[in-house]
């Protein structure tokens, strides 16, 4: 079936999904970017028993010339674990990445749906 005049191609979102924000090194230095997730995979909230990128509590990533700054949340702001969460997270991407790195505890509030797909379902939450 043809159409009667023009049509307006479909546009992708280009919003990354709530639960995966853009860090902004993965544009600046994806492989170091990727270096970071692999090592920040390995932080698991103990309570939880998943790795802080599945939350979805890393929030974003920058890596310049000097050093890489980490934004993070904890899943409740009360969290007993967070100052080590928060440390382990730090530390690892400076071991991975070999550069002074700080840290930054973000505002956002956690919710189920920043996790990456597949996740809630794995802790029995939907």
């Amino acid at each position: 079936m043809a159409a009667d005049g023009p049509t307006t191609p479909f546009t992708p979102n280009t919003t990354p999904p709530r639960n995966r924000p853009e860090w902004q090194a993965r544009k600046t230095h994806p492989e170091l970017a990727a270096e970071a997730e692999k090592a920040l995979r390995t932080v698991v909230d103990p309570e939880l028993g998943m790795d802080v990128v599945t939350l979805g509590l890393i929030r974003d990533l920058q890596i310049n010339d000097d050093g890489a700054n980490l934004v993070m949340i904890l899943t409740t702001p009360f969290c007993p674990y967070g100052p080590a969460i928060l440390e382990a997270a730090r530390r690892k991407v400076e071991e991975a990445l070999q550069k002074p790195t700080t840290i930054e505890l973000g505002d956002e509030i956690w919710e189920r749906d920043m996790m990456e797909e597949g996740a809630a379902e794995m802790l029995g939450l939907w």
